[in-house]
């Protein structure tokens, strides 16, 4: 059977292919190791509720899903600038599925969409070398979110938020404070 690759809008997913798509990513985050032994965070309502409201790229094998990732709008400040941003969440690879470059068609397709659609792409991770690898750029920037009580640093994001830069993306410094808006869980 041939690989499936395709995208959806939240809007447009079958009760049945959110749960398939929540399982999956629960279970990859629930296992608590990817293929480079990168320990995972629990994935949690919040996460799941960061995933809602954009796009999802799907990938099915043999009649089975196997990879995800969701691309949702956020606006990103970047010194004085602020940017339509294409922001990646639920990144996952079904458990026992990893190394065989599910992850990757997934995330070029989603790279793909956010070029096409915003000013700048966005993503928190551990992993960075898998998302550089595939054009994505460590921010050298300061990291911040802007609050309730205003701008607070986030010291511990340093090193972990890629860009990904786009034909109408600004040019920026890479030295620039990055700063993205609370929302309830993981801000960024």
């Amino acid at each position: 059977m041939a690989d499936r690759l395709r995208r959806v809008a939240t809007a447009e997913l079958r009760r049945a292919e959110i749960d398939a798509i929540r399982a999956l990513v629960q279970g990859a985050f629930d296992a608590g190791e990817d293929a480079s032994d990168h320990v995972v965070e629990a994935f949690t309502e919040d996460d799941w509720d960061h995933a809602l409201g954009g796009m999802h790229v799907i990938l099915e094998h043999d009649g089975e899903l196997v990879s995800h990732a969701a691309v949702v709008e956020r606006r990103i400040r970047i010194g004085h600038l602020a940017l339509r941003t294409g922001y990646v969440e639920a990144v996952a690879t079904a458990v026992g599925r990893h190394g065989r470059g599910f992850g990757s068609r997934v995330m070029r397709d989603a790279a793909a969409w956010i070029v096409d659609r915003f000013e700048l792409g966005a993503l928190d991770t551990g992993r960075q070398s898998f998302y550089e690898r595939l054009g994505w750029t460590i921010w050298k920037g300061p990291v911040f979110v802007d609050g309730p009580a205003g701008r607070v640093r986030m010291p511990e994001e340093e090193g972990h938020i890629l860009v990904l830069a786009t034909p109408s993306t600004p040019t920026l410094d890479p030295m620039a404070p990055i700063a993205c808006e609370w929302r309830p869980g993981d801000v960024w």
